[in-house]
């Protein structure tokens, strides 16, 4: 039996940051028979939230699925669409186009990746399909059609994964909703001082403007940018990565949606940064990241206004950042999720994704209220390993740049880089191997998608796949590719199927 066990956890903040974090410790925590605790999110209507981003990894269906969401409430309740991976326009080179897909690119042959033996049979014939031809979740994109896998029987076809679009602001409201009814509570005021212990440190409670005090056992901060207790209160410091991401800001912009729904993210790069479109039921969210040292702030607003495929809903929104983390995002009894531990900006959508990880890994290590340093210490190796890994895949899109039209991306070009990430391409470049370093971060398809669609054609293969004959492998991979075809054709589309969705969910 535990004999400190944490009774009041207090979050401060809310937004999709805070009610993540809140709804999976209400689930497990606030109405437990034995030691139950209280949950607790203080948030303040004056604090807009950011919301620059409203796409996912696939990831997030497992959170969803831990707390018992049914998708198609989900999907009716916060308009979302689904997304089976991102085309990238002009990155590489202008005039380039290329998807990175949610799966891997079609049943191989042996132990030897697809990609392998594409490049075997990309030397011995000509006017070879692009790679992505025998990527499920491309063709389903290209042609705009969705149905979910069939992941209780799968076939061959059903190689593919999918996440979200969905609004920022309704998920925040549903999951408010969902931890509400499951015993948190919440307090609405604006933060204005930190108490903490005399002799340990730890945060004792925080004070609130009108005069209230909300004391606790462990806290999470959800504070944004800001980071009100990890850094306000116990100065865990930043490590800037602004030398490898030079982008410092943003402008979002709602417009009206288009005809077809597709069933993707769209990055298109620019002359100082890219531009980002977000397909959901109701409109179309529009984005424009960029570098203030390479453009103005009112070119930028042109390039995002130029970009919309609607009329637009409001004024752009801008915000400002350091791409970066804390470099510790646990100290003392004080954890930092969201934007409060760290930013790497939205191009792969994974600031949702680095939600999920730090809230399950403090589920994993929950503790009691000495917090106990060693959980401190694993937590924030886990999370900074994996923030790491997140931002050498980002730093990936920038570095393989073949363009020169601009300053930015001359930069970009000779910008350093972590020798994580050189070690990777290089491999790449000389072999067609992929070094995953982080196993629970991005997979070889994604690293093969990305080298492979910014023009990185590696100078070899495994010599083990000459093993096999050239006309058997041709023969495999031209029927998997028939397969594919056949059936991508036989799916409803996008939009079609989540109307049928939608209908039943309602």
């Amino acid at each position: 039996m535990i004999e400190k066990p944490i009774r009041r956890i207090v979050i401060v903040g809310g937004g999709t940051a805070g009610w993540m974090t809140a709804a999976p410790l209400a689930q497990r925590l606030a109405r437990r028979p034995t030691a139950p605790c209280e949950v607790i999110l203080v948030e303040s209507p004056e604090i807009g939230t950011i919301g620059v981003g409203e796409a996912t990894l696939p990831t997030i269906r497992y959170y969803n699925a831990a707390l018992g969401i049914d998708a198609d409430d989900f999907v009716r309740h916060t308009r979302a669409s689904y997304k089976l991976g991102i085309e990238f326009k002009d990155w590489g080179q202008v005039g380039n186009r290329f998807f990175h897909g949610f799966g891997d690119f079609g049943p191989s042959l042996g132990d030897y990746p697809a990609h392998m033996f594409w490049l075997r049979m990309a030397a011995e014939f000509n006017n070879m399909p692009a790679l992505e031809s025998w990527s499920v979740s491309s063709m389903m994109a290209r042609q705009n059609k969705f149905v979910p896998p069939n992941e209780r029987a799968p076939t061959a076809t059903d190689t593919y994964s999918y996440g979200y679009h969905f609004d920022a602001g309704l998920y925040a409201s549903y999951l408010r909703d969902y931890a509400l009814a499951r015993g948190a509570q919440r307090i609405e005021g604006m933060v204005v001082d930190v108490e903490r212990h005399p002799e340990s440190g730890f945060i004792t409670a925080i004070k609130l403007r009108d005069g209230r005090r909300v004391e606790g056992d462990l806290f999470v901060d959800c504070s944004g940018f800001r980071g009100l207790l990890i850094e306000g209160a116990l100065e865990a410091g930043y490590e800037d990565w602004s030398e490898q991401l030079p982008c410092n800001s943003a402008l979002a912009v709602p417009c009206a949606s288009a005809a077809v729904l597709t069933p993707y993210t769209r990055s298109s790069a620019k002359e100082a940064g890219w531009t980002w479109r977000i397909p959901l039921q109701h409109r179309t969210g529009n984005g424009h990241v960029y570098s203030n040292a390479f453009t103005s702030d009112e070119r930028a607003r042109a390039v995002l206004l130029d970009s919309l495929d609607g009329a637009a809903l409001d004024e752009p929104r801008q915000l400002r950042f350091v791409t970066g983390r804390r470099k510790r995002s646990w100290v003392k009894n004080c954890v930092a999720v969201g934007l409060a531990a760290g930013f790497v900006e939205p191009l792969e959508s994974t600031s949702i994704h680095l939600i999920e990880t730090a809230v399950g890994k403090l589920l994993e290590l929950f503790p009691d209220r000495d917090c106990a340093p060693a959980l401190a210490a694993e937590f924030n190796r886990f999370v900074g390993a994996r923030y790491e890994s997140v931002r050498d895949f980002i730093v990936l899109h920038y570095k393989l740049t073949r363009r020169d039209d601009s300053e930015f991306w001359r930069y970009c070009a000779a910008m350093p880089i972590p020798d994580s990430l050189r070690h990777q391409i290089e491999l790449f470049r000389e072999t067609g191997r992929v070094a995953i370093l982080d196993r629970h971060g991005f997979a070889e398809p994604s690293f093969v998608a990305m080298l492979m669609g910014l023009g990185m054609v590696p100078k070899r293969y495994d010599p083990f796949v000459d093993a096999l004959d050239i006309r058997q492998v041709h023969g495999h991979f031209a029927g998997v590719r028939d397969m594919i075809a056949q059936a991508v054709a036989r799916m409803p589309e996008h939009g079609a199927y989540i109307a049928a969705q939608v209908e039943r969910a309602a």
